[in-house]
């Protein structure tokens, strides 16, 4: 089987032993839950219970403002005790619904099964969809109906689910693969017919061979439906990469997967929408790996929305040692935290905590101009120029340099000898770009 890949990409220590053969567990019930209502890319949701409300499990608590915006859902059943602003996993505050639990989980009666994909539209498929609050589960949270639902002038004839899982440590779609097969080639079929597609490709990096072959005898009888094997290199899960992988298609500055003719989702939201077509749950659940050298005892933990993280790492024995970093996500994207006192969401891909020496911060020094920056980058950028710009505040030239085209993947910071600041700074960069676009749109 031959291995696609991109040009650029680097190769980190995939980290991943700790839980790669762990089974999924089912997470301890919480006896409190914190619900963000900004779960996802777009507008907030706007609480549609009040304090003293008894939920139940799968009952909508928040409702979606505008089309870019998903619902959000009770975890459990018990009593609203307080709607407030919170920390999140952003670093900023936002609304949450925090829920006392009975215990009972008692179901909501409007969760029911709602059919099966022979039965259902395409309408049907991405109004199923959009009610249950599904958003991407690879950790970017985009509302899955959005991208579901293109312009009329794109035409859209591929549907690749992102299986590659390229982040180190984190091994919870690669259990889902193995675990759950059957559901995330249903998942695949149905948001195949609601864009009406005929081509639908699974990318798995080839570190996981056993993922391959479950998911190749998961397709066996599925002739539109193809597991593609990619080379195991990092960004490999993202988007532009992972098309060019796979279709040799490469999407154009400042555009979209759309615009190649392509959608892209994660195996995980694949799995979701399978689970709430048969039963009619929403997203109020999803696999996160809890990981890291400061971790007694990692594990792949079924977790309810909106459990305390310090509870799913106490879950896992507490800390080993004295914990220097907790990061949500990979280490590579994801946001460093400072307190372990926030709510896991519906994009909480992974729980990681690096002991002390890990979290040491380089001391960075003046750059030497090697190029291997240049060389690496996935999105063919210059990421020294954009560094340099944005540090010197010339965001005009930054812009110039295409750092909106960046990715965040953070493979310049990685392979930099100099240790420079280069991620941070086009962060900062795209940061202040989009606001001016914004001010200026506003006008």
């Amino acid at each position: 089987m031959k291995f696609l890949t991109f040009r650029g990409g680097i190769h980190p220590p995939e980290k991943k032993d700790a839980t790669a053969n762990i089974k999924i567990e089912k997470a301890e019930d919480p006896k409190l839950v914190v619900i963000p209502l900004q779960q996802h890319i777009g507008a907030p949701c706007e609480p549609v219970v009040k304090v003293g409300d008894y939920v139940k499990v799968g009952q909508k608590i928040g409702e979606a403002q505008g089309f870019v915006s998903a619902p959000i859902h009770s975890s459990v059943s018990g009593i609203v005790k307080s709607i407030e602003d919170v920390p999140i996993a952003t670093g900023n505050e936002a609304q949450a619904i925090t829920i006392e639990s009975d215990g009972e989980n008692q179901i909501d009666e409007s969760i029911q099964p709602k059919g099966n994909i022979e039965s259902l539209s395409p309408k049907d498929i991405i109004n199923i969809i959009k009610e249950a609050g599904i958003v991407g589960m690879g950790g970017a949270t985009f509302p899955t109906h959005v991208k579901l639902s293109p312009p009329p002038e794109k035409k859209v004839d591929t549907l690749i689910l992102n299986g590659a899982e390229c982040e180190p440590y984190l091994t919870a779609d690669h259990r889902l693969m193995l675990e759950n097969p059957e559901d995330i080639v249903y998942g695949l079929k149905a948001m195949m017919k609601a864009v009406g597609v005929q081509k639908g490709y699974i990318g798995i990096e080839n570190n996981k061979p056993d993922a391959i072959d479950t998911m190749l005898k998961a397709i066996e009888k599925e002739d539109d439906v193809q597991v593609v094997a990619l080379e195991t290199k990092y960004p490999q899960g993202g988007e532009k990469q992972l098309i060019y992988a796979i279709t040799n298609k490469e999407v154009p500055s400042g555009g979209l997967p759309m615009d190649v003719g392509v959608i892209v989702t994660n195996v995980g939201t694949a799995a979701q929408v399978a689970k709430t077509i048969k039963t009619g749950i929403p997203l109020i659940e999803r696999v996160t790996t809890v990981t890291g050298k400061a971790i007694k005892n990692p594990k792949n933990l079924l977790i309810k929305i909106g459990t305390p993280v310090k509870s799913l790492i106490e879950e896992c024995g507490g800390y080993a040692v004295t914990p220097g970093k907790l990061i949500l996500g990979g280490p590579m994207m994801g946001n460093a935290q400072h307190t372990d006192e926030i709510p896991a969401v519906k994009g909480t891909s992974g729980i990681l905590v690096f002991d002390e020496v890990e979290a040491e911060l380089p001391n960075p020094s003046n750059c030497i101009r090697c190029g291997r920056c240049v060389e690496i980058c996935p999105a063919n950028l210059q990421p020294v120029y954009i560094s340099e710009n944005s540090l010197s505040n010339r965001m005009e030239q930054t812009e110039k340099y295409r750092a909106l085209d960046c990715i965040e993947c953070g493979s310049c910071s990685y392979v930099c000898p100099s240790r420079r600041p280069l991620l941070p700074s086009i962060r900062v960069a795209k940061n202040q770009i989009i606001a001016k676009k914004r001010e200026q749109k506003n006008k």
